[in-house]
């Protein structure tokens, strides 16, 4: 609960120390003609079990007990932001205690937490309005007094719930606070269970001007009176609070500050350096490198919000995590929320940093976030500004750019599966391995800036290792004809590019998958190889009995076109899955039952021609017969698959090494 606010009827009652009862009013009879039958109508207020409801409030609101430091320390920077405002038409109520803050003070030995503040206190009435009506929220009053200039203030506090936290771990309470201004000081005191005293403070106790709330902490709860307890708490949950908070870690010890009341992400990025950017990089990401790219603004207009995110230039350990849990921490008025919450989509899981908002709906607890349209619009703005930097980084600094690629683009093109939405815009960012550029950091606007004559696709291969496919004997016929084909060897690439439209009105289409149109596109200068050319007749025998001793294994045995040094090769036909994306999912247990593939023969090859000869000359069949199954055995081979039979083709190879030696 914050401070300020009225009191019930049943709880002025406490003023002096009596247990309030329980809430309830007469029946209110209506006036009714006595002419009339009608039965008489009641008015009834709710009743309420004021010790249940602290129970409640204590036990079943908050999933964190940690949680209650983090509302004590807001309701501190509240009061001294409280104060702040009213100084600015009365300066005098600040005095000479000029600086504003909060100052936890520890003291193991007499198992007591005290937070403190210099804020603006309260009265007799503000005691008994705020802290003896639960959800009476003095900081709701007090922005709903400053009407338009709420806005602009830094209060935290809503729901007039938050103070209660502190019996999660405390027998008892005290409170000792002097408004400023006042000369009286005044002491609340309560064990939680529905009563509460109010009595003058000792002068000796009271602070000069402000509050200070003093923690008896309970049985199990003694660790959060250890400094390295209470640090680690205020630096997760409060340290953006808009007040320094310092901490004295034994009574007598001399203040030291853990939190300077100055999120970076609120100032002017002309007052930020680099160094303070990677600092905070460095702490809010937990890695040691620089970042490769810090994104900074604040949004105005429907929604406000100020984003400061950070592009490692390393990956973070858990990169590839199942789970594709976010690195990004969500704050709604510099206080810290959740750095569960999806505010980026999965494949940008490697980014770090904050989102603050002041719009933003929370539940009672503000552990959690309600979902909203507001919560919508910041996880596409955030989104689309971050891939909109990475495009002006690959524009402005190209090398830099390769960097982040190298390290994040097989994350990245995992939204060209999964975030319709923004395909083209990863398609603006996406890099890749081509025939042409295997080394990478290829585009697909200079790819589609280069087609060859008459080449209407976008040609690629896919794959599970980058120089296996450089390799692959499918692009052979490509090469030929000056074709570049992308070489995709992540394991996202399967899935993408079956569902991707196209890029540029130039669709996706497989190298592996049914015929290769490309006699249409001359050849490239300086090559010298034959024009694909109609099948003789031996050839066409030759393809017709490999197709019968093959029998099931294949689903067609056709010249090739695609083919311009290697004998053989698979393909996939004309529908279903590619080649690559068939293998993947068949390692992973997700295909039933493969297709059966198709067996591309080169017509032109000196061998092929060999064994055409062999076969309509009579010659040995059992040799032909050896020739086919190694074939498809060599092209199985060239994919990086196993011989089908191991044994068999141990056996067919010898059989045809005797016979050359013969």
């Amino acid at each position: 609960m914050r401070r300020g606010g009225r009191a019930s009827a049943a709880t002025r009652k406490s003023r002096a120390g009596l247990r309030p009862a329980r809430t309830k009013r007469r029946p209110v009879v209506d006036a009714v003609a006595p002419e009339t039958n009608a039965p008489k109508s009641e008015s009834r207020a709710f009743e309420a079990d004021v010790s249940r409801l602290l129970h409640l409030m204590v036990h079943s609101v908050y999933s964190d007990r940690d949680i209650f430091l983090r509302e004590l320390v807001a309701n501190g920077a509240d009061a001294c932001e409280k104060l702040r405002t009213l100084a600015l038409q009365d300066d005098a109520l600040l005095g000479d205690d000029t600086e504003l803050g909060v100052t936890i003070a520890c003291d193991p030995d007499a198992k007591t937490l005290t937070v403190a503040d210099n804020g603006v206190g309260m009265s007799h009435d503000d005691l008994v309005e705020a802290l003896g009506t639960i959800a009476r929220s003095g900081t709701r009053a007090f922005l709903e007094q400053l009407g338009d200039n709420a806005a602009s203030s830094n209060l935290i506090g809503q729901f007039g719930v938050g103070f209660y936290s502190a019996f999660m771990v405390a027998r008892s309470v005290d409170v000792l606070t002097r408004k400023a201004g006042a000369s009286e000081a005044w002491k609340w005191s309560s064990d939680g269970q529905g009563a509460y005293t109010i009595e003058p403070a000792p002068e000796g106790d009271a602070p000069a001007r402000g509050t200070k709330v003093v923690l008896h902490l309970s049985e199990g709860s003694e660790n959060y009176a250890q400094p390295h307890t209470v640090e680690r708490i205020v630096r997760e949950h409060g340290s953006a609070v808009p007040v320094p908070v310092d901490l004295v870690e034994k009574p007598g010890a001399e203040k030291r500050r853990i939190a300077d009341g100055a999120a970076i992400w609120t100032k002017p990025k002309g007052e930020i350096s680099a160094e303070d950017y990677k600092s905070f990089y460095q702490s809010v990401a937990t890695q040691f490198d620089d970042p490769a790219l810090t994104i900074h603004y604040r949004a105005e207009g429907r929604h406000e919000y100020n984003v400061l995110a950070f592009v490692p230039s390393t990956p973070p350990l858990a990169l590839f995590d199942p789970l594709r849990k976010g690195r990004m921490k969500l704050y709604v008025r510099r206080m810290f929320i959740s750095d569960e919450l999806e505010i980026l989509p999965g494949y940008l899981r490697f980014v770090s940093g904050v989102v603050d908002s002041a719009d933003l709906p929370l539940n009672l607890s503000r552990e959690t976030i309600q979902e909203s349209p507001i919560l919508a619009a910041i996880r596409k703005g955030v989104t689309n500004r971050i891939l909109s930097e990475l495009e002006k980084l690959a524009d402005k600094d190209p090398e830099k750019f390769a960097a982040v690629w190298k390290a994040f683009g097989p994350v990245i093109k995992e939204g060209l599966y999964e975030d319709y939405e923004r395909r083209d815009a990863l398609f603006g960012i996406a890099r890749f391995a081509t025939s042409k550029h295997p080394e990478g950091g290829r585009s697909l606007k200079a790819y589609v800036a280069e087609l060859r004559e008459n080449q209407t696709d976008i040609w690629y291969l896919v794959g599970d290792d980058a120089k296996r496919l450089a390799a692959s004997p499918h692009l052979e016929g490509f090469r030929a004809r000056g074709i570049e084909v992308l070489l995709l060897s992540d394991p996202v690439d399967a899935f993408w590019v079956q569902n991707a439209l196209g890029f540029d009105g130039k669709p996706f289409k497989s190298v592996t998958q049914g015929a290769a149109d490309i006699e249409k596109v001359p050849l490239a200068e300086g090559e010298t190889a034959p024009e694909n050319k109609e099948t003789g007749p031996e050839v066409a025998t030759l393809l017709a009995f490999v197709k019968q001793t093959l029998g099931d294994a294949v689903s067609d045995v056709r010249p090739s076109s695609r083919l311009a040094e290697s004998a053989a090769c698979l393909v996939a036909g004309e529908h279903g899955p590619d080649r690559g994306l068939e293998r993947l999912l068949a390692a992973h247990g997700k295909l039933a039952e493969a297709t059966k593939p198709v067996l591309e023969v080169n017509p032109r090859h000196d061998l092929v021609a060999k064994l055409a000869n062999r076969l309509k000359e009579g010659g040995d069949k059992a040799l032909v017969e050896d020739a086919a199954h190694l074939l498809l055995d060599q092209a199985r081979a060239a994919e990086g698959q196993p011989p089908a039979d191991a044994a068999a083709f141990a056996q067919r190879l010898t059989r045809l090494m005797q016979s050359a030696l013969a």
